[in-house]
């Protein structure tokens, strides 16, 4: 056992190493790699001391009796001091930045009798940078001081009788380093010191594995504030996930911090810990982005670990478009119940779907056509004259019509329905088959066209009766189509005799026609095309600066005379007509605008210049078909596509879906389609809209691509508007316009209803929930079906004699004597303008119908909406007018609100104010607010007692609480809905106007 005491000078120095206190001992070197720890070692250290007779090796015992190597020196007695301690060689590895730890105790100097200036009660710390060894030799310039160390608690004489000594520990960095390896140095200038442990040890980051990424071991960097930046490396089975890439980043404290990116388990694998384990049998992962194995689809099977997918059964087969998580599926089953009906040569085959879909929905049908001759067996197929609508094959609909066949000829016709997994089978195809034997042919084709006049904007054609008629030729149509747009977009006319004109074409254009007949038997087919070019437009002659004077006057009073004839004769004829009834000239049909048909004696008839276009009502034809035929363009059915229903309709389903016409871009339409089993009547309305909006060109109405009356579905192809009705988008949208937006909305709106207006067309069902809004915020009038049932809303109408009327947004004389005009649509605008203004608020919220004609014959009006600007409200009261010739038109409501949006500050509110109208809102116009005792008695009034409980719980006891209440305290309230907030804020102002009213009689509210 080592002596306790050690004399040095004659003075005792107690090194007893258990009896220490380390308040570090607890430091936790898991992140450290250590290079030196001198307590390890239990064999002299044999460091370098210089002089010999400075530094001292000393064994001593740590806690648990172990013996350790230590240093010791205490020169304090004798002045210039000067000795150096060197560790051996120490090799660096990968480290950059090298912590050392010293354990040490020292001497108070003031504890030592007899010191003079001398004692120093710190030490130096060096090191110096080498490659290798360098052996014994030690000279002081080749090192670099690191610090001088100084005790934090250092013991005196005193401490040894208590046996306790604290012990200093003090941690310092060097780096960044370039060699090998270094040594350390301790210099001694004079003081007492034991130096207990020396460890020398560097941080990194050990190596885990994190989000299917392995991070290795990592060293820190050589600063203190640097990061190590480290990429994952993914384990077995596993992938990087796209532009997601695994990084770590290691600190200077040996800790990896919050990791980037991750790895996934490949298709085929699922995650399990930190590894990827294959999915088992019956199980199946067909994408790494898939978290989990799933079980194998109906009619699957998986026997291999590891799959990606799963096999079908016997019978059973996948499309190459389905993915892996769809079950496998079979054809169909053949169509049920195929009939036909026979016309001549013409057959309709109609069936039902089949009974087993094979489990998929894309299930169409095609249809095969075979000629047989009367000997049994003795069939083939059907040449291309024969032809079929809307297709041979790819039918969604489960009917075709087949045309041109041969008179007096037996066919075969099979049906067969397929799906997407149909070609892929080997089985037997399963069809409905069906022989028919067709009776009279249709007349032949008109061989030969004779154009016998040819103008600028009409031409004259005749021809020869078919040769083959088989009946009486009734009727004929005659094709045409400008040359550069192919067929797939024409027009026809229909012709009693074997001439007509064809009118309203353009100059220098080039036509194609073509003429079939029509007896009994049906339709034949066209003949061949004649291709005509109409004359050039003829230039207006020009009458020279030259010529007499007196001749020029002449001919102007000539051409005035002759034009004010005709204005006469028109409006003798027009009274005549709106008299009498239709007259069965189309020349009579111009100029009589919608309100005409309903009966309003003070409509006029209206002039229009030549060249000015004027609503005509398809009503007013014998025949409503050839007004379709005259206002609309038939399109062909196989250039629409129907992508998707978006609700039903009164007459069918409304779709969206793409048109894709010859030298058109493909582009979004708006389709409604008939319902199937209509009746003519039926279909004669549904198709009275199309009439209607295929005399209208204007960018704030609804456009009309054309109709399809030639196939089934019958269709009204319009075009689309992303965004929907008005109504509904503005609820979406709820406070995130800005006036100016709102504003200009209102004028696109109003620009559309002043071109009908100048159209001589009357609307009668303007609404917000009628106009259409496109991707530019473009508001168009849709609609023009005549006012009918609003669907989702029963008690919307008003029953009258002769139809529906939609109240809220009616005027009163259109509701009491059915007299609509334009100043009728004007009133209705004013209830459009405030549906904008608040964000697609219902008029007159839950008022009932009766309530609201009650409340418009007693003056009431709607108040202005929150944050609507006064001349806005105004403008609304203007439409409301009760005279209707007080109301302003169309053009002067374009003009205002076109000044408004010039000079935005007159769109603005006044901050602290609030617009109101003339009179308070509805049962508050006689609600006299003095005469309410509580605030139950209040909502009664009002008829939003439903919140009773909510301003009682929220501690509003009296009118005097509520009139002081803000928008944001009726939120706080309880009270989420947009219009019932609305309605208890103007309640609540016109209470504090009446509260304010009474207390200052003088103040002008």
């Amino acid at each position: 056992m080592l002596p306790r005491f050690l004399s040095c000078l004659g003075i005792s120095f107690y090194l007893h190493v258990c009896s220490l206190v380390d308040p570090g001992d607890a430091h936790n070197n898991a992140k450290e790699v250590v290079l030196l720890d001198s307590t390890a070692q239990q064999t002299e250290l044999e460091w370098i001391s210089y002089p010999p007779i400075g530094w001292e090796e000393i064994s001593g015992l740590d806690e648990n009796y172990t013996p350790i190597r230590t240093y010791q020196v205490c020169k304090v007695m004798e002045p210039n001091q000067n000795n150096w301690l060197r560790t051996n060689w120490i090799k660096k590895g990968n480290a950059q930045r090298i912590f050392v730890e010293l354990k040490f105790t020292l001497r108070d100097c003031n504890s030592l009798p007899g010191v003079v200036g001398s004692c120093k009660e710190t030490f130096n710390l060096y090191y110096q940078e080498t490659d290798s060894e360098v052996g014994r030799s030690m000279r002081e310039n080749q090192y670099v001081k690191i610090d001088t160390i100084a005790a934090d608690e250092s013991f005196t004489q005193g401490d040894l009788g208590e046996r306790k000594m604290k012990l200093n520990t003090e941690v310092r960095i060097i780096g960044p380093l370039s060699k090998q390896g270094f040594y350390l140095a301790f210099q001694d200038v004079g003081a007492c010191i034991a130096l207990v442990s020396v460890k020398v040890y560097y941080k990194k980051c050990w190596s885990i594995i994190e989000n299917l990424a392995i991070f290795p071991d990592t060293v820190t960097g050589s600063e203190f504030s640097s990061l190590v930046e480290v990429e994952g490396i993914c384990v077995n089975d596993a992938e990087e996930e796209v532009d997601n890439f695994p990084k770590m980043h290691c600190s200077a404290e040996g800790e990896w911090l919050v990791p980037i990116g991750k790895c996934i388990c490949k298709a085929g694998f699922q995650q399990k810990g930190d590894a990827c384990e294959p999915c088992g049998r019956g199980f199946y992962k067909s994408s790494s982005q898939d978290l989990q194995c799933s079980r194998c689809p109906m009619h699957s099977f998986n026997e291999r670990e590891g799959s990606w997918r799963c096999d079908c059964e016997d019978g059973y087969y996948r499309a190459f478009s389905d993915p892996p998580f769809v079950a496998c599926t079979r054809p169909p089953s053949a169509p049920q119940h195929l009939v036909y009906t026979i016309n001549q040569t013409t057959v309709t085959l109609e069936w039902s779907p089949p009974a087993d879909t094979g489990g998929r929905s894309d299930v169409t049908y095609r249809v095969r056509c075979r000629h047989c001759s009367w000997e049994p067996e003795e069939c083939e197929a059907c040449g291309p004259n024969v032809g079929y609508f809307p297709a041979q094959s790819r039918l969604v609909d489960s009917y075709v019509n087949i045309v041109d066949l041969l008179a007096h000829a037996n066919y075969t016709f099979e049906v067969e329905a397929v799906n997407g997994v149909s070609d892929l089978s080997r089985t037997q195809r399963l069809f409905a088959a069906v022989s028919i034997a067709t009776g009279q042919a249709a007349p032949s084709q008109i061989s030969e066209v004779i154009k016998e006049k040819v103008q600028q904007r009409s031409i004259q054609l005749s021809w020869q009766e078919p040769q083959q008629s088989s009946g009486i030729v009734t009727e004929y149509e005659i094709k045409y189509y400008e040359k550069d747009q192919k067929d797939r977009t024409y027009s026809t006319v229909r012709a009693r005799s074997p001439s007509a004109t064809v009118n309203n074409l353009k100059p220098s254009t080039a036509y194609v026609f073509q003429i079939r007949a029509f007896t009994q038997a049906g339709y034949g087919t066209f003949g061949p095309r004649l291709e005509i070019t109409t004359k050039e437009e003829a230039t207006a002659a020009i009458v020279s600066s030259e010529q007499n004077p007196v001749i020029i006057i002449a001919v102007v009073a000539v051409a005035g005379t002759i034009i004010l004839v005709f204005m006469v004769f028109g409006f003798i004829i027009g009274r005549r007509y709106a008299l009498a009834g239709p007259i069965d000239s189309p020349l009579l049909h111009c100029g009589y605008s919608k309100a005409d048909q309903e009966g309003d004696e003070e409509l006029y008839f209206q002039f229009k210049f030549p060249g000015t276009k004027t609503y005509i009502d398809p009503e007013t034809y014998e025949d409503p078909n050839r007004a379709v035929h005259q206002f609309t363009k038939e399109l062909d059915a196989s250039c629409i596509k129907i992508e998707r229903v978006v609700r039903a309709g009164e007459f069918g389903e409304m779709c969206s879906g793409r048109i894709k016409l010859p030298g058109k871009r493909d582009a979004s339409v708006a389709i409604k389609t008939l319902k199937v089993g209509y009746t003519e009547k039926q279909r004669r309305d549904f198709l009275c809209e199309a009439s209607i909006m295929g005399q209208f060109d204007h960018p704030n109405v609804v456009h009309l691509e054309g109709v399809v009356t030639r196939g089934k579905p019958v269709m009204i192809v319009t075009e689309f508007m992303e965004n929907g009705s008005l109504d509904a988008f503005l609820r979406i949208h709820d406070g995130k316009f800005t006036v100016i937006q709102l504003v200009g909305m209102l004028r696109g709106i109003a620009a559309g209803m002043r071109y009908l207006v100048d159209m001589g067309y009357v609307h009668r069902d303007l609404a917000a929930r009628n106009i259409l809004v496109n991707s530019n915020l473009v508001c168009k009038v849709s609609d023009f079906g005549l006012s009918r049932m609003i669907n989702d809303d029963p008690e919307a109408v008003y029953s009258t004699t002769g139809g529906k009327i939609p109240v809220r947004w009616t005027a009163p004389e259109a509701v009491q004597f059915r007299k609509f005009t334009s100043a009728s649509d004007v009133w209705s605008y004013g209830i459009v303008m405030w549906e904008v203004m608040s964000y697609g608020e219902r008029p007159y919220w839950d008022m009932s119908n009766q309530d609201v004609i009650k409340a418009l014959e007693e003056g009431y009006r709607l108040p202005a909406p929150m944050d609507c600007p006064p001349g806005l409200h105004q403008l609304m009261l203007d439409c409301w007018q009760t005279d209707r010739g007080d109301r302003p038109k169309f053009d002067q409501i374009v003009s205002i609100l076109d000044k408004m949006i010039r000079n935005p500050t007159t769109l603005k509110t006044p901050a602290g104010t609030c617009t109101r109208p003339a009179r308070p809102l509805l049962d508050q116009s006689t609600l006299d607010f003095a005469a309410l005792h509580s605030v139950a008695e209040w909502l009664e009034a009002i008829k939003m007692e439903r919140y009773r409980d909510n301003f009682t719980a929220a501690g509003y006891s009296s009118l005097k609480s509520v009139a002081r209440m803000s928008i944001e305290d009726v939120m706080s309230v309880g009270i989420t809905l947009v219009g019932h907030q609305k309605k208890i804020m103007s309640s609540i102002q016109t209470m504090r106007s009446q509260m304010l009213h009474l207390h200052n009689p003088g103040v002008q509210v």
